[in-house]
């Protein structure tokens, strides 16, 4: 049997899903890491990223930091903390270091969608006298809302794919399943494994998307700039006419000059 119809036989046998070893379980686990990731790495980026790009101060330097960040290994820093004192703390050093893993992209996104915002707009809104903070959630970040939600899901798929790691650290699951299947030598049971948190990362990444065009607070213009656009385009385009070649003499003006010419 290969190995992709013995993870088959594994996901369709029921007992696989049940108890505290079972898939059910191990997904609960994995969702609630990673969503407690996801909040936290928000929770540090986000409010730093929008009030720089906000600023327009200090924003390149702290993306440059961040993304050293990118440069070291997550499964490095997870060893690191698993071998400090933080050891001993539960899911603490998984959970610190996925935080560290998903803030770059986090803050990297968000300041860029500050940093580009359409500044003719928020001229505008200032000279209409709005104040900071009216400025800042009502016409830069619905400006920046695109790359806000860019840097969202990236973080949120990263973060799904890699929570795995946290059963090298004795943490909780999906990973136990695939460590698990190294264990035992059950091949399929880690393809099984990678499957299950293949297919998560994906939903994650299609409810995001959904996420994304549902609350979009600029849905309603851009899409009424996209229908101008085109309407704009089509009415520029030249009439599509078939080509009807100049009879004999015909007298047509030559571009160069002044004077008529025959053709004959």
């Amino acid at each position: 049997m290969g190995p992709v119809a013995g993870a088959w036989q594994w996901l369709t046998t029921g007992a696989n899903w049940a108890g505290e070893k079972g898939v059910w379980h191990r997904l609960g686990e994995h969702l609630w890491l990673s969503g407690l990731c996801l909040v936290l790495s928000c929770l540090i980026a986000l409010p730093v990223a929008l009030w720089l790009g906000h600023l327009g101060k200090g924003g390149a330097l702290a993306v440059n930091v961040s993304n050293i960040g990118r440069a070291v290994p997550t499964y490095a820093v997870l060893v690191l903390l698993t071998l400090s004192p933080l050891g001993t703390a539960g899911d603490w050093p998984t959970v610190i270091a996925l935080v560290l893993f998903a803030v770059p992209p986090l803050l990297t996104n968000a300041y860029l969608g500050m940093h580009e915002a359409d500044r003719d707009a928020v001229e505008a809104a200032r000279g209409m006298g709005m104040s900071g903070p009216q400025l800042l959630l009502r016409v830069e970040i619905p400006l920046a809302y695109p790359l806000l939600m860019t840097g969202i899901r990236s973080a949120a798929v990263q973060v799904v794919a890699t929570a795995t790691l946290a059963a090298l650290a004795g943490g909780g699951g999906l990973g136990r399943i695939i460590t698990a299947g190294f264990g035992n030598y059950n091949t399929a049971q880690v393809v099984a494994g990678a499957l299950l948190v293949a297919v998560l990362a994906l939903l994650v990444e299609g409810l995001l998307v959904l996420a994304d065009r549902a609350f979009d607070p600029m849905r309603g213009r851009r899409r009424a700039g996209r229908t101008a656009r085109r309407a704009g385009n089509a009415a520029l385009s030249p009439a599509h006419k078939p080509f009807a070649p100049a009879s004999p003499g015909v007298i047509r003006s030559d571009p160069t000059s002044s004077e008529p010419i025959r053709t004959d």
